[in-house]
C-alpha cells in the first residue's frame, strides 16, 4: 500500500541506508517501526527489510534513494517522523526523531492493543503511580485475554489480586468490552520493591 509521505528522511539519512543497503544481498529497503507504539516506553526501529519482512499490510513510501516499509500499525505514531544522518569526528549519526510515538493515538478501528495501551497509559496508570507501580499490556490471546505485567511497587504487592480484579480489570471491560478479562503474568515472589 503505498500513502502520501508521512515520515521524512533526509537526503543524508539516504545517502547513509543506501550505502548500508548496498552492502546487503538481499536487501529491498528499510522497515520502519515502532515497538510499544502509543506508550511511554515506545521505541522507534529501522531495520533491513528483506523479502520476507515485507507484509500485506505494510505501508511502501519510496525516496530518492532507498525505499521504506512502514509498519502499518505504527503509522498512525510515525506522523511528523524525522530521520537524519549528521558527520562528526567520530564518523557520524544516524538519529530518529518520532514526536508522536509515545502519543496515545486512537480511535475504534484501532487495534485492541493500542486500545489497551491507551487505556493503561491515561487512566490506570497514573493511580498506580501514587504507589510507585504501573501496569503494562505483554499480550492479548486468541480468546480475548489482556495478559498484563505489574511493575515498580505493584510487583510483589500483597494487594496487586484486587488492583488486578477491582481496578485494572473493570476498568478496561467498562471500556473494551469485547475482552473477557485481563491475566496477570508478573512474578509475584519478587517483593523488593513492593508498596504493601
Amino acid at each position: 500500500m503505498d500513502i502520501t509521505p508521512m515520515l521524512t528522511i533526509t537526503e543524508s539519512a539516504q545517502e547513509y541506508l543506501a550505502e548500508l543497503l548496498g552492502k546487503q544481498e538481499d536487501a529491498l529497503g528499510v522497515r520502519v517501526f515502532i515497538n510499544d507504539p502509543g506508550t511511554a516506553r515506545a521505541e522507534t526501529c529501522i531495520a533491513y527489510c528483506r523479502e520476507g519482512d515485507v507484509l500485506d499490510e505494510d505501508v511502501k513510501q519510496p525516496f530518492d534513494k532507498i525505499t521504506a516499509w512502514l509498519d502499518n500499525r505504527s503509522v498512525p505514531f510515525l506522523e511528523d517522523a524525522l530521520v537524519d544522518y549528521s558527520t562528526d569526528r567520530m564518523g557520524g549519526q544516524l538519529t530518529i526523531k518520532a514526536p508522536n510515538a509515545k502519543m496515545p493515538r486512537v480511535s475504534d478501528d484501532s487495534p485492541i492493543e493500542d486500545r489497551i495501551n491507551y487505556v493503561l497509559y491515561n487512566e490506570v496508570n497514573p493511580s498506580l503511580a501514587a504507589h510507585g507501580g504501573e501496569v503494562s499490556l505483554v499480550e492479548v490471546t486468541d480468546d480475548a485475554f489482556a495478559v498484563l505485567r505489574f511493575g515498580g511497587g505493584c510487583q510483589g504487592c500483597s494487594a496487586v489480586d484486587m488492583t488486578l480484579k477491582d481496578g485494572v480489570e473493570k476498568t478496561l471491560l467498562d471500556q473494551l468490552p469485547q475482552l473477557k478479562g485481563v491475566r496477570d503474568m508478573t512474578d509475584h515472589s519478587d517483593r523488593s520493591n513492593a508498596f504493601y
